[in-house]
């Protein structure tokens, strides 16, 4: 791989992986402070909604299409693509301003829309509340993904790989504050102890958001990129361009947040299956967030050059040891949640108003997503061959095939199963879209083909993952009475170093990796 490519990928993993660790000290002070009552679900629906439109607007359609359209102007002409850039921040404001103020009034049919089973509840009137206050988030993060495109398209990972833990960072802050309020203000003090805390988090969500669009500018205005608009925002003919890739990008994207609408919908109906499959949620986050979004952020960039030059041995590379670097941490990580499941929630979640009911629906949440782990992640491995392209129609088609398989599989099931369809959906359509990605990108010829050491390493690094998985378990055995006593984090952190080293050992030993290649990439790239 070439050295750029992976020191990339270890930037934004690093910064990632910091976040999600961030996330973690956030999400447990959540669960300490919130628990999975009413407060909880208004609070994580609220949220979830911005977040939603982030992902369309912002991961999404948007920046799928503006990415590919940016590199290639920034490879013949820098000063042309920054013009385009600010062309698109101009239109960005506007329309996601507008879009912010309809949202804010149509609040009440959001949140039916997401969470039907919240009516007549006061659940309900708290995601309302809680959901006006964090909707302009949407604008915030959608201006910091499209200047953090600039930046990754500029081959400058650092800034727009570390704002994301700026939120985290705020929400951490937020909570903080919550903790002392009380005991400082004693008028603060609320008769239900959850409204404090939920209010502190939902006024966290628009701070962080400009924080990090703070950063990310500041990044960008140091590296030479000016980007605040010139003039009043005009369609012009490469705006005109990147609107008519991004729009089948957009339904592609409206259809995976269709499926995510579904699984809400589902788990509104079951009490606490919010909270229970959100905590899931940000366990499995950790290594599909680290792999996923580092693959995401630096191979459609490089991808996108190397189209423009008409690379096919670079295409090919890039795309291999993408592949690789997915599956060498996708498949210990989903091996590690299915095997150690208890635990994990336990540890992290289990105190304050969260139980031990909770935390078994919620280890059994995971269990399943653990399941979906390693499609999530090839899902943007796959993708970018198709972006990088300006290829959109196809994956919107696949999108909705992957939105038909959620919808049987979650409505269908929710009366057997209960609560935990919602998560087999979002697990058999993730699946069922990588099988269709992966099918229709046999057209694309070598490009699309791994190479000989991918093919030979993809066997190895299963094989490495399962004898992990025989360590953990027996290890799990061995120091089970230590997870019902105070030393219980002191256990998880035996279990989990030990899950380490063994899988990187196995790994070496089984040839699914060679850390000499790594510390040799590096040492070049320096």
């Amino acid at each position: 791989m070439a050295p750029r490519l992976i020191k990339g990928f270890l930037t934004v993993g690093g910064w990632t992986l910091l976040s999600r660790v961030l996330g973690f000290v956030r999400d447990i002070l959540i669960a300490r402070f919130l628990g999975t009552g009413a407060v909880a679900e208004a609070f994580f629906v609220a949220f979830s909604l911005p977040n939603m439109f982030r992902r369309f607007f912002a991961e999404g359609a948007f920046n799928m299409a503006f990415v590919p359209l940016y590199a290639k102007k920034l490879e013949a002409d820098g000063a042309e693509a920054d013009a385009f850039a600010r062309d698109a921040v101009a239109g960005m404001v506007v329309i996601l301003t507008l879009f912010s103020v309809a949202g804010i009034v149509f609040m009440p049919a959001l949140v039916l829309a997401m969470a039907s089973g919240f009516a007549d509840d006061l659940r309900f009137e708290l995601a309302v509340t809680y959901g006006r206050i964090a909707f302009p988030y949407i604008l915030l993060i959608s201006l910091a993904a499209l200047v953090s495109g600039v930046l990754n398209s500029s081959g400058r990972f650092l800034a727009a790989a570390a704002a994301p833990a700026l939120l985290n960072v705020v929400f951490v802050g937020a909570l903080a504050v919550t903790w002392f309020a009380p005991h400082l203000l004693p008028p603060l003090a609320s008769p239900i102890p959850e409204l404090l805390p939920g209010r502190s988090l939902i006024w966290a969500v628009p701070l962080g958001g400009a924080v990090q669009l703070g950063l990310v500018w500041w990044a960008a205005a140091r590296a030479g990129h000016r980007l605040l608009p010139r003039r009043r925002p005009r369609l012009t003919p490469d705006l005109k361009r990147l609107l008519i890739i991004a729009a089948p990008a957009a339904l592609a994207g409206g259809v995976v947040q269709v499926n995510l609408l579904v699984g809400r919908q589902v788990a509104s109906y079951f009490e606490g299956a919010v909270a229970w499959l959100n905590y899931a949620d940000r366990l499995y986050q950790l290594p599909l967030g680290v792999v996923g979004i580092a693959i995401g952020v630096v191979l459609l960039p490089d991808l996108s050059r190397r189209v423009r030059a008409a690379d096919t041995d670079g295409q090919r590379a890039a795309y291999s040891r993408a592949f690789e670097f997915s599956w060498l941490l996708t498949i210990p990580s989903a091996v590690a949640l299915l095997v150690v499941p208890l635990p994990l929630v336990s540890v992290l979640f289990e105190r304050g108003a969260f139980g031990p009911d909770d935390t078994a629906a919620t280890a059994v949440a995971l269990m399943i997503y653990a399941l979906g782990l390693p499609a999530f992640v090839l899902q943007k491995v796959l993708q970018p061959l198709y972006f990088a392209r300006e290829d959109t129609r196809r994956p919107l088609r696949y999108a909705v095939v992957s939105l038909i398989v959620n919808a049987v599989v979650a409505i269908g099931l929710a009366p057997v199963i209960g609560f935990a369809a919602a998560a087999f959906g979002t697990t058999l359509a993730a699946w069922a879209m990588v099988a269709l990605l992966w099918r229709g990108a046999r057209g694309m010829g070598e490009v699309a083909a791994l190479d000989a050491r991918a093919r030979t390493r993809a066997w190895r690094i299963p094989l490495a993952a399962v004898t992990m998985g025989v360590v953990l378990w027996v290890t799990m055995v061995v120091l089970g009475p230590m997870f019902g006593t105070t030393w219980r984090a002191l256990a998880l952190a035996v279990l989990v170093g030990l899950g380490m080293l063994s899988y990187f050992g196995f790994a070496q030993a089984f040839g699914a990796v060679k850390l000499s290649e790594l510390r040799g990439a590096l040492r070049r790239q320096r």
